[in-house]
């Protein structure tokens, strides 16, 4: 097995971290137990990605359609942020995480909206990792959002202002996205953000995945070639980037 020294280490992963609840039920448990160890998949995430020497960590913890699941569960969700926020903020800092929260935030309360610009501002000085936590996030709101944005402003819709519009203007677009759970879907998830990222679905549901399972998928990003629009012979032919001197 490839130690992850060996292994192709993406940029920017992105996860829908997908699971949780079938992870539960298997154990006869409340669906929040799952989620309350999902909590933890993410931690163990981190701390693998910054020991992989990833830049950019972007998950997907509530979708703006996650809103129709029953009303304690959701409850539940929003006890988790508070909690997590309150838990793990200071240690994230102390390991230079920055972190980012991506979506809408009315209707959220404004204990959490709080709690979100306080990690934010705590950490905004960090710069080994950035983690994005995509909360109460669609990709189609992204999109829409950014082109309401510069409609009211009055500035011209091209790719390039749509692009600094989004919510992920601050970081470059996924290198990897993994889905974990088995489900070969993106859920409405960057919708704009992942147009030439590489997909990986993993069965392996999100309390479960560990870093044997994230440099699995890191191992199949390394396989593949990236050729963006070209073929392989020009990516083969071309001259090997040159470092800044």
């Amino acid at each position: 097995m490839q130690t992850f020294t060996e292994l192709s280490v993406p940029a920017h992963v992105a996860i829908v971290m997908d699971g949780n609840g079938r992870w539960a039920k298997r154990r006869f448990m409340p669906r929040l137990t799952g989620h309350a160890q999902g909590v933890k998949a993410l931690r163990r995430c981190v701390k693998a990605c910054l020991e992989r020497g990833v830049k950019v960590l972007t998950v997907f913890a509530f979708s703006s359609e996650n809103w129709q699941r029953p009303e304690d569960e959701v409850s539940g969700l929003m006890g988790l942020l508070t909690s997590a926020l309150g838990r793990e903020v200071a240690q994230l800092g102390r390991e230079g995480v920055q972190l980012h929260f991506v979506g809408e935030r009315r209707g959220l309360s404004e204990r959490i909206c709080a709690g979100l610009d306080v990690a934010e501002r705590e950490t905004a000085h960090n710069g080994r990792l950035v983690l994005n936590i995509c909360f109460n996030y669609g990709g189609r709101w992204d999109i829409t959002q950014a082109a309401a944005g510069l409609a009211a402003r009055g500035e011209p819709i091209t790719e390039a202002s749509l692009n600094a519009a989004m919510g992920l203007a601050h970081v470059a677009d996924p290198d990897l996205l993994i889905r974990t759970g088995g489900e070969m879907r993106i859920s409405n998830f960057l919708l704009w953000q992942l147009a030439y990222s590489e997909l990986f679905f993993s069965p392996v549901l999100w309390p479960d995945f560990d870093e044997a399972a994230l440099d699995e998928a890191f191992a199949a990003y390394g396989a593949r070639e990236r050729r963006f629009g070209k073929t392989s012979a020009q990516i083969q032919s071309a001259p090997p980037a040159q470092l800044p001197v």
